[in-house]
């Protein structure tokens, strides 16, 4: 992990040019808040209505770790099986790729129909975040280095060692990174549950309030809402992130190499 000034300089620089430009927009085509407020205008939203909008960015959090962690069991345990007996993988992949490209849009109004409204934003969470754990991990066990597979089963390795000191390091790389895909696919399938939930007047969280803001026309208190999402975005990729350094920085060349 660089650890190179310019490595957040320039992000900040990029951002702060951009809520500039923002600002110079609404004041110089003296545009109402209805239509787009100024930065100043939402970050006084943000802290009036601190309440209400921290609360349901909990809700949508939560939402997002609990849909993260289910998709991280379950795609690693499938992954083990797919890696331990290849007829299980030619005949589940499939139904796997098929959440995949299904889009959950499509899916949400279906799940409230059938469950309660934070189990259904759940399983949208969990339905986009599921696959890429399961095809990164999967990769990774499917990688290792024929020789190495050959010298431990030439030194007499069980099934059992074999994976826990070859296929599990060789695949842990490729989990990590699926894991930083899956955080921000879980908070878009929470958010896009919450969206679909608020257009049937239920749900607590962020996407709700955006929903809200829009039918009350509190376009202030939307940027509000919608600033939090990234942000929220922002220090789940942050976290993973941290973690796959953590544990990569001190073997692996994709963190090695970026050592300055």
């Amino acid at each position: 992990m660089s650890t190179s000034p310019l490595r957040w300089l320039l992000p900040l620089g990029v951002m702060a040019a951009l809520v500039l430009a923002w600002a110079l927009a609404v004041k110089l085509n003296n545009l109402p808040p209805y239509v787009l407020p100024a930065p100043d205008t939402v970050l006084e939203t943000l802290i009036k209505d601190r309440a209400v909008l921290f609360a349901s960015m909990l809700v949508t959090l939560r939402t997002t770790l609990i849909a993260l962690a289910l998709a991280v069991a379950g795609g690693v345990a499938l992954a083990l099986l797919f890696a331990s007996a290849r007829i299980v993988e030619f005949s589940l992949f499939p139904i796997a790729v098929i959440l995949q490209v299904t889009p959950v849009i499509a899916v949400a109004p279906l799940m409230l129909i059938y469950l309660s409204t934070d189990t259904a934003v759940l399983v949208c969470a969990w339905i986009v975040a599921f696959f890429p754990v399961l095809s990164n991990t999967t990769l990774g066990l499917n990688s290792v280095d024929p020789n190495l597979r050959d010298l431990f089963r030439l030194s007499g390795a069980t099934r059992w060692q074999t994976l826990a000191q070859l296929k599990l390091p060789t695949a842990l790389p490729y989990f990590l990174g699926g894991l930083r895909i899956a955080g921000g696919l879980a908070l878009i399938g929470a958010v896009v549950g919450e969206i679909a939930a608020g257009s049937a007047g239920q749900g607590s969280g962020l996407a709700f309030r955006i929903v809200e803001s829009a039918y009350r026309l509190n376009i202030p208190r939307l940027f509000a809402a919608l600033i939090l999402i990234s942000l929220t975005g922002i220090l789940i990729y942050a976290a993973l992130s941290l973690l796959s350094w953590l544990v990569l920085r001190r073997w692996h060349e994709s963190e090695l190499g970026g050592r300055t």
